[in-house]
């Protein structure tokens, strides 16, 4: 059984290696991650960790998984347009 927060910590640090994004980590039903561009007020996602380890944006986009979290990060910097570190 997965540890969602700590998956979803884990999905927020390697997410602020990229330095144009602000990111928040938020409990709750269901526990989520909040990123947006620094540089926007419109680019912005809230993703959440599926129970078989999978990282979605808020419209059901699949990032990926908890076994490559580095890449389901860089994919939700590209989607937002941000620059890594």
């Amino acid at each position: 059984m997965l540890d969602t927060m700590s998956c979803l910590e884990q999905f927020a640090l390697a997410t602020r290696r990229h330095i144009d994004l602000s990111v928040r980590v938020l409990g709750g039903t269901p526990a989520t991650v909040k990123v947006r561009n620094r540089f926007s007020e419109t680019l912005m996602e809230v993703v959440t960790l599926t129970p078989q380890g999978a990282f979605l944006t808020s419209w059901g986009y699949r990032l990926g998984t908890v076994d490559n979290v580095e890449d389901a990060a860089g994919r939700l910097a590209y989607l937002l347009a941000a620059m890594p570190g």
